[in-house]
């Protein structure tokens, strides 16, 4: 169940970097530099969010 969570967080994660490239707010303003970077780092984290679920359902698969 875990695993599932940690996926569909990672999704979320990625969204929120989508939202804070277009319009350039996280609880404020935000310059478009700062915004560029924490979207991507957003982004980058979601899909590291995906990756380790994804390997963690195979490895799961696997031990059964």
């Amino acid at each position: 169940m875990f695993n599932w969570l940690s996926l569909v967080t990672g999704l979320f994660y990625i969204v929120l970097g989508i939202v804070v490239i277009i319009y350039k707010f996280f609880f404020t303003i935000l310059e478009p530099a700062v915004a560029y970077g924490l979207g991507a780092l957003l982004i980058l984290y979601g899909v590291f969010r995906i990756y380790r679920a994804i390997s963690k359902i195979k490895n799961s698969g696997d031990e059964k």
